[in-house]
């Protein structure tokens, strides 16, 4: 590890936490709220039947509560219901790993009571347009019918009326690693019309009932809860993904000098932290609207990301615990199944969060460390309460920012690890 006492000491700025308001309502009963849609779905749900409910995107609100309540009210009109793990190559793509990221949800077979079906192995069901192999779960072609649970979310690496969710998960998560590396090969550049030309193919072609998509709100919350019959789900989820981007929360500021991301994850973002938030996208060749920062830090890897990094390439800088926490083949499996690689970089590794910071600090040139414009997070999810640093002061003020206490210095730990920041805590 780098060795900073040989350089010339700087002075670090000061902190304090800061709450920003986030948009969008938020489902009161979620409970409720699945009944319901259900209910407005249940003459496409035949007794005696046995369905494959689709769950496995990371980080979704309620995910557990929204499945278990689909599950008993499907079961309550004669019908039964296996869980397919959809989630692409994600958990190391192995029937394992994905039962584990389930796990982390809160979706077991005893929290759910129902069986989990974790096989990898595919079938061709047909071709893409350009000749590109079509793969689909074989546990869910097994069965009589079809059900994905997605969020509905702008993704991490294309834009278009359709991105994360309902038509997503059919053309790609249900495909597991195999389909979701043939859809992956005709590039991202091609994926606003790859993914509805997909999952087109599958609603045509295959059983699907119907898809309950989830949107939240700027807080992480569940803010709408929607049952989207198979046939209208290409012309329902548009104006879905737009609610997502209208109740999605930023970053307060267009600027930065250094942004400090303390965890990053699968469970956080695609991406590890949320290219739609940092501005940072994964292929090359991206050049979406987003603030414009000069470094990024990350201080450490989330539990539930199970050491896929994915992500960590993003950063400038990274603490020797985040890089320790990476586990290698699990977060080459997911970059070689997106064919992105800039995702997985290694950044310069320090020995501790201290010093990870302190090489952002230092490397911002022509500005005084200590009047570097910095802001730190908890993670690209949760942007309600921050800390920033005084430069960001007089912005944060214009913007309406509701300070929570007074400037005050970081401090560390006796290892260099900054559990909070200003008040603002990490983990």
């Amino acid at each position: 590890m780098l060795d900073l006492s040989p350089f010339p000491p700087i002075d670090w700025p000061r902190f304090r936490a800061v709450r920003q308001v986030l948009p969008g309502p938020v489902e009161p009963d979620i409970v409720t709220a699945v009944q319901r849609e259900i209910t407005r779905v249940q003459h496409l749900i035949s007794p005696g039947k046995t369905y494959a409910v689709g769950l496995g995107s990371r980080g979704i609100a309620n995910l557990a509560v929204v499945a278990k309540t689909a599950i008993d009210e499907i079961r309550a009109r004669g019908a039964d219901v296996v869980i397919v793990p959809t989630m692409g190559s994600h958990g190391g793509a192995t029937p394992d790993g994905q039962k584990a990221v389930l796990a982390s949800y809160g979706i077991t077979e005893a929290s759910m009571g129902a069986r989990i079906d974790a096989r990898m192995e595919t079938e061709e069901i047909g071709q893409q347009n350009d000749g590109t192999p079509i793969y689909f779960s074989r546990a869910a072609l097994e069965l009589d019918g079809i059900i994905p649970i997605n969020r509905v979310k702008a993704h991490t690496a294309f834009h278009g009326p359709i991105e994360s969710g309902l038509a997503k998960m059919l053309a790609i998560g249900f495909g597991k690693q195999r389909g979701a590396a043939a859809v992956h090969t005709r590039g991202f550049d091609h994926f606003h019309h790859v993914v509805p030309e997909v999952a087109a193919f599958i609603i045509e072609h295959l059983p699907v009932a119907f898809g309950i998509a989830l949107v939240e709100n700027g807080h992480e919350q569940t803010a709408l809860v929607r049952a989207v019959a198979a046939d209208a789900i290409l012309q329902e989820e548009p104006a879905l993904m737009q609610k997502s981007r209208e109740w999605m929360a930023r970053l307060p500021f267009d600027h930065l000098d250094v942004l400090v991301v303390a965890q990053l994850g699968k469970n956080i973002s695609g991406d590890g932290m949320d290219p739609n938030v940092t501005g940072r996208y994964g292929p090359a060749n991206a050049a979406y609207p987003g603030p414009t920062i000069g470094k990024i830090v990350v201080l450490s890897l989330t539990e539930e990301t199970h050491g896929n990094a994915n992500g960590i390439g993003l950063a400038d800088s990274v603490s020797r615990r985040a890089y320790d926490a990476i586990d290698w083949p699990t977060t080459y499996t997911n970059a070689l199944t997106s064919t992105e690689f800039n995702p997985i970089k290694t950044p310069m590794v320090m020995a501790n969060d201290r010093d990870a910071i302190e090489v952002a600090l230092r490397t911002i040139n022509g500005t005084d460390p200590a009047h570097t414009r910095v802001l730190i997070i908890r993670d690209t999810l949760h942007l309600e309460d921050m800390a920033i640093s005084e430069a960001l002061w007089d912005d944060a003020a214009t913007l309406g920012l509701t300070p929570l206490n007074e400037w005050a210095d970081l401090t560390f730990d006796t290892s260099g690890t900054l559990h909070s920041a200003a008040g603002v805590l990490l983990s």
